[in-house]
């Protein structure tokens, strides 16, 4: 039975500061790194054949973190734009409350957490569930069907996509998901690669 694990990047500098990030590529704050190493400590447990993550360098300091936490430092790894974050378009860089005082909270709310409406010049859910799921079909379905577990590290919305796609959840479901920063969840697959358990390691 293959295991797939997601961890959402640690806070970044720009989660700190409450701005819209996107394909910006922001680092680590202190915490983030803090959040990283804590979660290679929950993960210390499991073996990894290879790993996946974005093109962004938030979400790949935090699988280095993690991999030198559980001495799983020569494994192979992926990265690939493909599992970025939601491109935020021209809210990338503006601070979330700046942009409630200029577009309304109603619309910002819009923006974030509807499905399909995309932030002027950006990507809705929908837009990055498009990338997302093509990309774990070809790259990492193959590998859990062999029987390896895998390690993917990626950000909110691209880990929201894949929740959406492995636990078969409605449009207005996955909206509602929130995924904490640095907390490994942990799926168990079958051959056919169904869910068998999905939990987070705390």
């Amino acid at each position: 039975m293959a295991k797939l694990v997601i961890v959402r990047h640690g806070q970044s500098l720009w989660n700190k500061e409450n701005r819209f990030t996107g394909w910006v590529d922001i680092d680590l704050s202190a915490k983030g790194r803090e959040e990283a190493i804590e979660a290679g400590k929950k993960l210390k447990s499991l073996h990894f054949d290879t790993a996946f993550t974005s093109d962004l360098k938030r979400a790949q300091n935090t699988l280095t973190l993690i991999l030198k936490e559980i001495g799983q430092e020569n494994i192979p790894v992926f990265r690939d734009k493909a599992l970025n974050e939601r491109h935020y378009g021209d809210l990338q860089g503006m601070n979330k409350d700046a942009a409630r005082e200029r577009f309304g909270p109603e619309q910002v709310h819009i923006w974030r957490r509807s499905y399909d409406v995309a932030p002027p010049n950006g990507e809705s859910l929908k837009d990055t569930e498009e990338r997302v799921v093509p990309y774990y079909q070809s790259e990492i379905e193959p590998l859990l069907r062999e029987g390896k577990n895998v390690l993917v590290v990626a950000h909110g919305n691209s880990l929201r996509s894949l929740i959406k796609y492995l636990e078969h959840l409605s449009p207005e479901e996955i909206v509602k998901v929130e995924i904490p920063t640095g907390k490994p969840k942990v799926y168990e697959l079958d051959d056919e690669l169904k869910v068998v358990k999905t939990y987070y390691l705390d």
